[in-house]
């Protein structure tokens, strides 16, 4: 089924961001922090990387089902088919929301992503406030925010996360969404290339592998920043610590808003995919 006006201009502005990917030039500090960063993890065995990645892959699959299959999961479903029956009164399950037009989904989305961007925000803050305690648990909040977030941007445009395939998908989007900016080129055209060429949607036919040496980055620069409030956390106004708190809840805002934005355009990729493969 060919593309109406609407749906052409939402797909330039998707071809617009993909440009943007790709063109992207990594820095000299960006380049010397890669090759260190390799640099330290060649010092290892390769059998303790191997387990190392082995381990985080495992923690986000299981995670994934915890998120999926949680009673705030469940509300939050039934509430993205609420919103989608003010705009159709027939749709009962996650597949009817194909019904809807772009536009229509676009406005579910943008609440499921201002509603996690304003958790993350939160969650930073609280990080923030100068608890051992919560700045621990931060690293696994923040996982669970920007994972459940995914989900939700994915059921909005009609594609339900429990088959093999629409969850391996989830899961590299979510960590394409957390790789560097010179990386995310590169794994934008991996998850194009599976995309087309996948002969069906239920099983999943790829590489299941998803972390490695290039995603990293991300895990360190919540180090970083759990460093940095911790530093700060004793220099407080009037007993409340204003510098570590925004510190948190910045970090946390801009993780969010950097998977979200990722994770809408994938799947508005696959909305406009999938209606132009229609016959």
């Amino acid at each position: 089924m060919p593309l109406n006006d609407r749906e052409e201009s939402v797909l330039a502005g998707i071809h617009e961001w993909e440009n943007k990917l790709f063109d992207y030039e990594p820095n000299d500090l960006e380049i010397v922090y890669d090759k260190s960063l390799e640099r330290s993890f060649s010092l290892l065995p390769e059998e303790v990387q191997n387990q190392f990645f082995s381990a985080m892959d495992s923690w986000l699959f299981h995670l994934h089902a915890l998120i999926q299959g949680s009673q705030l999961q469940m509300d939050a479903k039934e509430r993205i088919l609420t919103a989608g029956r003010v705009f159709h009164s027939d749709i009962e399950t996650i597949e009817d929301l194909k019904q809807l037009n772009i536009d229509q989904l676009q406005y579910i989305a943008q609440q499921q992503i201002a509603r996690h961007r304003l958790y993350s925000f939160a969650q930073g803050g609280i990080a923030g406030s100068g608890s051992s305690l919560l700045l621990g648990t931060d690293i696994p909040a923040m996982a669970v925010i920007n994972l459940r977030a995914v989900q939700l941007i994915a059921m909005t445009y009609g594609f339900e996360v429990n088959t093999p395939f629409e969850m391996m998908s989830s899961l590299k989007v979510f960590h394409a969404a957390t790789l560097p900016p010179r990386m995310q080129g590169r794994a934008w055209e991996e998850l194009m290339h599976e995309l087309k060429n996948q002969e069906e949607y239920y099983f999943y036919e790829g590489k299941e592998e998803l972390t490695d040496l290039t995603w990293v980055e991300q895990p360190m620069k919540q180090l970083f920043k759990a460093m940095a409030i911790y530093f700060f956390r004793r220099k407080s106004v009037q007993g409340i610590p204003f510098i570590s708190m925004a510190i948190g809840a910045g970090a946390n805002y801009q993780l969010t808003r950097k998977v979200t934005d990722f994770a809408h355009k994938y799947y508005q990729m696959r909305y406009l995919h999938r209606k132009n493969n229609q016959q």
